[in-house]
């Protein structure tokens, strides 16, 4: 039997390598269904957005159980450091939630991640005990200072949130994947299947979906396509692609012909 392809993060162990948001769903039921179809062992949670406390009012706990799908808080919404900061530390009051994901967008037309107030807050919440998961650009540079601020893992846009573009700079993350030992996540602009399957291809170490899976048609089919395509990348990538050619090279041995 081999040997389970587990995924870190913090030091905690998952199997599933895809995160599922829990936004832009019809109702809860919807939501949790869907989560449920993907597999997916952890799931975002806009604090702003998403009831997690209110219990005169339907509560995401009601429908996904938090002892046994890892609650991942987000700052969606956030387009300051303040604001960050005090969403989290607000998940954190109401939780004792540390494991977090942090989001400090730039502007309200494209959703493009303001990374000097990203960076700025990474370093605080690092500092405050917080166990940072940061969506941030996709340039390689600023990945690393992501790191050297002490985030646990690093989650590049492939293209803008809830674009469904696809990865639009393979480059750039395939730079990343080889500059910083964190887990690298794709997160934001995944459209369908297959673009999740280029990014493990790419060697991501997972990938995060919301609106691909909540806006399709059907979203229990986008999910259970998600969860293959993510396994499928995964396998390509750890078995080593060939090396590309332009010139054919056939299959058969060209001695012993008849």
């Amino acid at each position: 039997m081999n040997k389970k392809d587990y995924f870190y993060i913090a030091n905690k162990r998952f199997l599933s390598r895809l995160i599922v948001g829990t936004g832009k769903y019809k109702n809860m039921s919807e939501c949790a269904k869907a989560i449920s179809v993907s597999g997916a062992e952890i799931v975002t949670v806009a604090v702003r957005r998403v009831n997690i406390s209110d219990k005169s009012k339907p509560l995401l706990m009601d429908y996904i159980d938090p002892k046994k799908i890892t609650y991942l808080p987000n700052t969606a919404g956030c387009f300051t450091s303040e604001e960050a900061l005090r969403t989290l530390r607000l998940a954190r009051e109401i939780g004792g939630w540390k494991l977090v994901k942090l989001e400090v967008l730039g502007d309200k037309k494209n959703l493009f991640p303001d990374m000097i107030e990203t960076l700025k807050s990474t370093e605080i919440l690092s500092k405050e005990g917080f166990k940072v998961m940061v969506y941030c650009n996709d340039d390689p540079l600023m990945a690393k200072r992501l790191e050297n601020a002490g985030a646990v893992s690093i989650m590049p846009l492939a293209a803008p949130i809830g674009s469904g573009l696809g990865i639009q700079n393979k480059l750039n993350i395939k730079i990343i994947r080889q500059e910083t030992k964190l887990p690298l996540i794709i997160d934001a602009g995944i459209g369908q299947a297959s673009d999740a399957c280029v990014a493990m291809e790419l060697g991501c170490d997972g990938v995060l979906i919301n609106t691909a899976i909540a806006k399709a048609k059907n979203p229990f089919k986008m999910a259970e396509g998600m969860k293959l395509a993510v396994i499928a990348g995964r396998q390509s990538f750890l078995s080593g692609r060939i090396k590309k050619n332009y010139l054919g090279n056939a299959s058969s041995p060209k001695s012993g012909l008849i």
